[in-house]
């Protein structure tokens, strides 16, 4: 394992919620790479794990409690939060969270909070109603604009049975914003991409289109061609660029995923619609075309389900070329994006073909990843991808699609502040 944090000193809050079981992963994870860890445990956090199994797996004592004098004596709040290189928050709860938006230090773990000078990183863990209620998002950005780095939250199935944003940041997406943070250094193979926001939102005042999903192109009124795509990766994007202060509109196709919160969607069934609709949120500073859009469409939709003549013989489809909203964006010749990103889903030579799209098409980056059988990629949950510019390829290591989908918004958001500075 590479040693990327070695001699590194992380301090780990475990708050409440059922997300603390990755913590202990986390923990290996980060020991794997260099790194101590030394650990608080909240009051809540002690209900889901034990500080038996905290302290095992960190191999250091375990604090708890603000006014318990063994603690105190041995390793005080102030010494806890100036030794570490970095404190990081996982799970961070709706409650913590308030506690540190407003300042107060009424425990162990927002004392410390409240007395540290290093870097903190926060990974979000609560139901998808308590994430979307305006407190929350007003304390997790008053949290980002006092400097606090944040990994996630991700979409998916909630230990409470429902389905959307709220769940923890898995432990390798944590472990790769922690190198981030600490190395100071952009995406690459090494460490994978960066997977944190800080700051004030980089990309407010910013207006972006993502495209997510399959297309449908009807045959007759009860079939159509289509594809695998599930809308994940694409879905995930709109979700990361608005956590970054953009101001998204979502053109999808149609999918089962939740709509991300604070962002504006425009849902489609064809090509066809799916261009007006790119066309109509114009103009915009960003496209990020994540689609994965039918090349073709049967040239005349039946008006009656087609039926079997008794011949034997399957019916002759005529099939026309679907337009290409991705070279349709990248070639306009007045509004178009400053920043066009399209997606190349490919089954062999991977990085030539989509090198070859990208010039082809106009678009500035490309993302390039292996659909091929076995991959799991088309409806899975994680992604293998490559980011080509004109310039570069990065070969991104093997990680979540919402861990994918951070890491190219925060890229993004590099760009505009590296090209256009702050405006």
């Amino acid at each position: 394992m590479n040693q990327t944090l070695a001699d590194k000193n992380i301090l780990l809050i475990i708050s409440g919620g059922i997300a603390a079981y990755k913590s202990l992963d986390l923990i290996r994870r980060l020991k794997e790479r260099g790194a101590g860890v030394r650990c608080v445990l909240t009051q809540g956090g002690a209900q889901f794990v034990t500080p038996l199994s905290v302290a095992a797996l960190s191999e250091e004592a375990v604090f708890q409690d603000l006014f318990s004098l063994k603690d105190e004596s041995e390793m005080g709040h102030i010494r806890l939060s100036r030794e570490a290189d970095l404190l990081v928050v996982a799970p961070a709860s709706a409650d913590l969270m308030a506690k540190m938006a407003a300042g107060l230090a009424n425990d162990l773990a927002s004392t410390v909070l409240l007395a540290t000078d290093k870097p903190v990183l926060l990974a979000p863990a609560m139901n998808t109603v308590m994430w979307d209620h305006p407190a929350t998002r007003r304390n997790f950005r008053t949290l980002l604009d006092d400097g606090l780095h944040a990994v996630g939250p991700g979409q998916g199935d909630l230990a409470c049975g429902e389905v959307g944003a709220g769940r923890m940041s898995e432990p390798l997406e944590i472990v790769a914003a922690v190198e981030n943070i600490i190395g100071g250094q952009s995406a690459g193979p090494a460490t994978g991409p960066s997977t944190g926001q800080s700051g004030a939102a980089p990309l407010k005042g910013r207006r972006a289109i993502v495209t997510s999903g399959p297309t449908y192109e009807a045959i007759d009124p009860v079939r159509y061609l289509a594809n695998r795509s599930s809308g994940k990766q694409g879905h995930a994007i709109a979700a990361a660029l608005a956590g970054l202060g953009a101001e998204v509109v979502l053109v999808a196709g149609p999918n089962n995923q939740p709509d991300p919160g604070g962002v504006s969607v425009r849902d489609i069934e064809s090509a066809t619609q799916m261009l007006a609709a790119c066309e109509a949120a114009l103009p915009a500073d960003i496209a990020v075309c994540a689609a994965a859009v039918s090349d073709w469409r049967v040239a005349g939709e039946a008006e009656q389900k087609m039926k079997k003549d008794g011949s034997g013989q399957p019916p002759a489809f005529n099939l026309v070329e679907n337009p290409d909203i991705l070279a349709t964006l990248s070639q306009m010749n007045g509004g178009r994006p400053s920043l066009v990103v399209g997606f190349a889903a490919e089954t062999e030579k991977v990085v030539d073909h989509a090198q070859s799209k990208r010039t082809r098409k106009g678009c500035d980056w490309i993302v390039a990843n292996d659909v091929g059988a076995g991959t799991g990629v088309m409806g899975g949950d994680e992604n293998t991808v490559h980011l080509i510019t004109a310039d570069n390829v990065e070969a991104w290591p093997k990680m979540p699609k919402d861990a994918v989908a951070t890491a190219l918004a925060k890229r993004i958001a590099d760009h505009f502040t590296n090209h256009f500075g702050s405006e």
